[in-house]
């Protein structure tokens, strides 16, 4: 939760004890495992070393789990896939898989680790890559483009007409573990031939979902990413001023993982969610930023 009170409340502890606790870990493992800021917590690197084993542990302990309620007629299936595309894709339309194969619990595990396939606890994973290094068949590319509230649009104090207008508003970003601000904003600057973005205020996030609630609640401006938040544009939570999308070179790919070959539901998963995919594409084709290719690529 990266929040010491927020870790109490869900193990039934107050704050300091927990805070003992860390401090007690830290101690044990000779290192600190948190920078401790103004009212925020990030993990170091020591820190997030512990986390993946620890994620890790936790995935093979759900696994055993599964396999030994497996007599109960009910299968599992596990699908790790980044926090947004679990928030704002996959779950909307999971109701549609799981009204045709009822005998199936679906367990989704979101995180932006890539998780090894070989490890023997994954099914089916839904990986974000870059198109070039895409294994298996590609669920769709992602497109971006600023995107707000309709009310930040129809401000008349602040119109957003140009891009230059950007400078008006406030950013809505992730916090990136190299500090850099505006790197999911980089290829529709480069489509529109800028070469950043300077805007007048700055709100940090560390997932991307809070940022786009932000963005719904009128706060900024975020870069979105489709088609991630089509039904947030469908609805008219959030509009693109500038209708403008850059294809980013990135894309989502559905790969079976080796136990999931021989798995019937992960295979029906699968192939549900290449057709899910066809059923939502967009009808419009984006321009395509220009070489050369962004340095993450």
């Amino acid at each position: 939760h990266l929040s010491f009170t927020r870790a109490g409340e869900e193990l039934s502890l107050t704050q300091s004890a927990v805070s003992r606790q860390i401090q007690q870990l830290e101690e044990s493992v000779g290192a600190p495992l948190f920078e401790r800021h103004h009212r925020a917590l990030a993990l170091t690197e020591a820190g997030r070393i512990l986390r993946r084993a620890v994620d890790d542990s936790m995935e093979r302990l759900r696994d055993a789990a599964a396999r030994v309620r497996a007599g109960s007629g009910q299968r599992q299936l596990t699908v790790p896939c980044t926090p947004g595309f679990a928030s704002f894709w996959l779950i909307p339309r999971l109701t549609r898989f799981t009204a045709t194969h009822p005998d199936v619990e679906v367990r989704i595990s979101a995180t932006l680790d890539l998780v090894d396939l070989e490890r023997g606890n994954v099914d089916v994973a839904v990986r974000f890559v870059p198109s070039a290094d895409g294994r298996g068949p590609l669920l769709f590319e992602e497109e971006v483009q600023p995107m707000c509230a309709p009310q930040l649009l129809r401000d008349p104090a602040r119109p957003l007409a140009t891009p230059a207008d950007l400078g008006r508003h406030t950013l809505l970003t992730i916090e990136m573990h190299d500090g850099s601000l505006t790197v999911d904003w980089e290829p529709w600057l480069q489509l529109m031939g800028l070469s950043s973005v300077e805007m007048a205020h700055t709100l940090r996030f560390t997932r991307y979902g809070e940022a786009v609630a932000a963005a719904v609640a009128g706060q900024g401006v975020v870069i979105g990413r489709l088609p991630l938040l089509s039904d947030l544009v469908r609805t008219k939570k959030l509009v693109a001023p500038f209708r403008s999308p850059a294809a980013s070179r990135r894309g989502y790919f559905v790969t079976l993982a080796p136990r999931g070959e021989h798995n019937p539901s992960a295979v029906a998963f699968a192939d549900w969610l290449r057709a899910e995919a066809e059923r939502a594409a967009p009808r419009g084709v984006s321009r395509r930023v220009p070489e050369p290719a962004r340095k993450d690529d």
